[in-house]
């Protein structure tokens, strides 16, 4: 009996514990250190949903950061830039095959890309898919556009901004870091 009073309260206790968000949140594993972001669904909900289809499916365990711009990298009216992650280098055979995700612009969903926001990475609108990356600094310049698309903002860092930028300074070359920075898993929280 005192088995099953212990066990009990233990699931209590644990299940009080967890924490509970109005909107979900996920935890991004690198070696570099843990960054935890907030989705938006109710503003970005295409977005959100394949992101978190992907999340559940296990297919960022494992990816990477590929992909870096930092200020010797971009323009002088750019500020601090991006790292870019997904599946490009870690399955690309599979990155290749997912189809894209309706593309949500920030002129309708009213989300910028600013310090900290995750934005799906894509080459026109509508080819969207595995692929993200995380603002460093203010980058509204990808709020638009010449076309006045942008790119789709669909979360923000809640916590983790100083491995995002020490994932930034890894070495690299020109946009491509010399060693992919690995994402051991991404989860929801």
């Amino acid at each position: 009996m005192k088995k099953i009073i212990y066990f009990s309260l233990l699931f209590l206790f644990a299940s009080c514990t967890q924490k509970k968000y109005e909107n979900p949140h996920i935890l991004i594993v690198t070696n570099d250190g843990d960054i935890e972001a907030e989705l938006f669904p109710s503003k970005a909900p295409k977005t959100v949903a394949a992101f978190l289809k992907y999340v559940d499916e296990g297919l960022y365990n494992p990816a990477s950061f590929y992909r870096v711009l930092k200020n010797e990298n971009l323009p002088p009216d750019y500020n601090m830039g991006i790292i870019q992650g997904g599946i490009h280098t870690t399955n690309p055979q599979k990155q290749l095959s997912l189809p894209g995700t309706a593309h949500e612009a920030p002129r309708h969903t009213g989300l910028s890309n600013t310090d900290g926001t995750l934005s799906l990475a894509r080459n026109s609108p509508g080819t969207g898919s595995s692929e993200f990356f995380i603002c460093i600094g203010d980058q509204t310049q990808f709020d638009g556009g010449s076309n006045g698309e942008g790119y789709a903002a669909f979360g923000r860092v809640v916590s983790g901004m100083k491995a995002v930028r020490k994932i930034q300074n890894e070495k690299s070359n020109g946009d491509a870091f010399l060693n992919p920075i690995t994402i051991k898993k991404i989860k929801r929280l």
